[in-house]
């Protein structure tokens, strides 16, 4: 049912839902919804409460923009190629759309999202309601490194934000998987829905995301959202920006139009330099398994990792980790993820690696907080399996963080696992030939003593 004119009237006429308005449409293009009539002309800005307001007065419903932010909006063009795209673009936020029919399950996913992007010690982001059974989770894009893998990080579009969403949908899949089922079982969630049980389950396991869906198709270039306090065509709610920790207890009734209060405001906060350095990371190295819902750091087929039963010895480290073992300045966080996959696919057990971290972290000269030199080793561990660390390729780890020395041997492996494993087999290996041709020559000695005649006594 569309939204009366007189309800949308009265509420884009307010100064509050105006500013609120235009200052989310900063550098993004914005398209004007009117209801059964469709959308205005695109590309379209807002400048001016006063636009809003006209906008209203022609039937205005709802109010989109962009997740990339624009030099100048209003040149872009359909006729545009990707690289004049490229040139026009300043960058791009991470909008992630969570949205499920059950609105109960959607508070599980954006749950879900919110921590995974703490246990990326993301702090600097946002989340609202979208308006409907949903809510939109964003992370601003300075919040983001200026180059991943040598690109500029704006020329990534629409690759970045699929990528992260992929990540995240991947390392939270478990977690949806048991949190949802808690709420509701799969047959009452297909009763709910009207399909049949059997199309929630693949591989003999329910497989959440037939139930809620986290954009990762559709984040592409031009994508819009719902701007932050618009109303919803069909809803008739508004998109209010919410406090992480009030999304459990948020209800759909408490964005009615007359409830709004301008109190918060999205992707407003101004994050720490290269706050989401190591999601964007993460998620650039990460190979996604859309079957299994599995997720692992993509290896070449050249390098040989086996699993090992017993414990690799510091003697045979590569250098890098042996210069981050001296304790570093910068880069502490990607150190802390480096050295947990490293210790772990060397078969250190987590006594032993908590040890190595601390003795570690008391050389570096600003300390982490013990939540965050612990924060990987805790995610490795509830993941109950091993995962390599970057590749030594991945400038933005190694090479960034200053301890990328290498040596004869590096020019032999891609991994610094690999190297561990290699370097000790190649020592054993030398050991027992040394051992084999002294006791050969040992052998020999004492035939040759035992041919040689002795001489009469006098």
């Amino acid at each position: 049912m569309p939204i009366p004119i007189n309800v949308s009237l009265s509420y884009y006429k307010r100064p509050d839902i105006c500013e609120a308005l235009v200052k989310a449409a900063k550098n993004k293009e914005v398209a004007v919804c009117f209801g059964d009539r469709g959308y205005g002309k695109r590309p379209d800005v807002l400048l001016y409460p006063n636009d809003i307001l006209e906008f209203a007065k022609k039937g205005a419903t709802s109010f989109h923009c962009s997740e990339e932010l624009w030099k100048n909006p209003l040149n872009i063009s359909t006729e545009m190629n990707k690289r004049q795209l490229e040139e026009l673009r300043i960058g791009w936020d991470l909008v992630l759309d969570i949205d499920c029919k059950i609105f109960e399950l959607s508070k599980i996913g954006a749950i879900a999202i919110i921590e995974a992007l703490k246990h990326h010690e993301i702090k600097t982001f946002s989340v609202k309601f979208s308006g409907n059974n949903g809510f939109h989770i964003a992370v601003p894009f300075k919040s983001f490194p200026k180059k991943v893998n040598e690109m500029p990080i704006q020329v990534l579009f629409p690759e970045g934000p699929q990528k992260i969403a992929k990540y995240l949908q991947n390392m939270i899949k478990d977690y949806l998987i048991k949190e949802m089922q808690k709420i509701m079982p799969v047959e009452k969630i297909a009763e709910a829905l009207g399909r049949p049980v059997g199309e929630f389950i693949k591989n003999n396991q329910f497989d959440p995301f037939e139930v809620l869906h986290i954009d990762t198709i559709l984040i592409s270039s031009r994508h819009l959202y719902r701007m932050p306090y618009s109303l919803h065509d069909k809803s008739g709610l508004a998109s209010v920006p919410l406090k992480p920790e009030d999304v459990p207890s948020f209800q759909r009734d408490m964005a009615s139009p007359e409830k709004v209060k301008v109190e918060l405001h999205y992707l407003d906060r101004m994050p720490e330099e290269n706050e989401a350095r190591t999601l964007l990371v993460q998620a650039f190295d990460t190979k996604a398994h859309e079957e299994s819902g599995k997720m692992e750091i993509a290896v070449k087929k050249n390098v040989d990792y086996i699993p090992l039963t017993e414990a690799v010895p510091e003697d045979y480290f590569p250098p890098c980790i042996n210069l981050i073992s001296k304790g570093l300045v910068d880069g502490k966080k990607r150190a802390t993820f480096i050295l947990t996959n490293f210790l772990t696919s060397l078969a250190w057990d987590r006594e032993r690696i908590e040890k190595y971290l601390r003795e570690w972290n008391a050389k570096n000269p600003e300390p982490l907080r013990e939540n965050e030199l612990f924060a990987s080793l805790r995610y490795r561990v509830s993941q109950k399996k091993n995962v390599l660390p970057p590749n030594c390729a991945n400038k933005d780890y190694y090479v960034s963080i200053g301890v990328c020395k290498p040596d004869n041997f590096c020019s032999r492996i891609k991994n610094p696992v690999n190297y561990s494993i290699f370097k000790q087999k190649l020592t054993n290996l030398t050991n027992k030939k040394e051992k084999a041709s002294k006791d050969k020559q040992t052998n020999k000695d004492k035939q040759t003593n035992q041919e040689t005649p002795k001489s009469p006594l006098c």
